[in-house]
């Protein structure tokens, strides 16, 4: 997904984004974004409004909350980037993926896998990430 398919107005996100693939990829977009305009795109895209986060060190909830993960992530692993490294599973309202974090000189740092619900509008309300490595 590109920024230029990244809509500002959420009702309208809702509305193009159709595949849980797509809502994934926005997601883990939104974690390599630097700019806060584009970002807030994103999690506005792919999160409902109350959308949960959680991980063994972070809990958030909430657009605001959650447009802070890129930021977050750039203080404290500069130059790297999330990417998602399979296909996305899914049944039900229920999606896995797995991801990796790397450095600019393209070694994996930290790898896991992410477990999503799907809210009823059809964004994301919860993922709850696993670190493997």
């Amino acid at each position: 997904m590109t920024n230029d398919t990244v809509t500002a107005n959420p009702a309208e996100a809702r509305s193009e984004v159709t595949d849980v693939t797509d809502l994934v990829d926005a997601y883990v977009a939104s974690w390599n974004e630097s700019d806060a305009a584009v970002r807030t795109r994103l999690v506005e895209q792919a999160w409902a409004e109350q959308g949960r986060y959680l991980d063994p060190l972070l809990d958030l909830t909430g657009h605001e909350a959650l447009a802070t993960l890129a930021p977050v992530l750039e203080q404290h692993y500069p130059g790297h980037r999330i990417g998602r490294t399979g296909d996305v599973d899914q049944h039900h309202n229920v999606f896995r993926f797995t991801w990796e974090l790397t450095g600019p000189d393209g070694a994996v740092v930290i790898a896991g896998v992410d477990v999503g619900v799907l809210a009823d509008d059809g964004r994301i309300s919860a993922i709850a990430g696993f670190f493997d490595q």
